[in-house]
């Protein structure tokens, strides 16, 4: 598994937490607060794919463009920075060795609260 750094995801996130479309919710809300695969299914049938990558800072361009298995390291809820997501996926990061998204949640959480 290959998984880089979306950059455009990465500038949406900033952009989103610069606009205050953030959830300062609590460290493990992440696993309540993720969208379903329904709630997935119905953003991508109603936005397409390239504004569903928009909403995860990883992806593996070995697997096929469109499906989800493409797409990983969530960090909102397709309206609102999570930060519960963003310091989930910084942790899961971290350990896969996936330094440079695991820097860069490093950054997007400081940036969510304010540092």
């Amino acid at each position: 598994m290959t998984v880089r750094l979306d950059r455009a995801a990465l500038e949406h996130a900033r952009k989103l937490v610069e606009q205050g479309a953030v959830v300062h919710d609590k460290r493990d809300d992440w696993s309540e607060h993720a969208p379903s695969a329904d709630d997935e299914n119905r953003y991508i049938e109603k936005n397409g794919w390239d504004d569903y990558a928009l909403w995860h800072l990883g992806e593996d361009p070995d697997k096929s463009e469109e499906t989800k298995g493409r797409f990983s390291f969530p960090y909102g809820d397709f309206t609102k920075v999570h930060r519960c997501a963003v310091i989930s996926l910084e942790s899961r990061a971290a350990q896969n060795d996936h330094d440079d998204l695991a820097r860069e949640a490093k950054r997007l959480l400081k940036l969510i609260d304010g540092e």
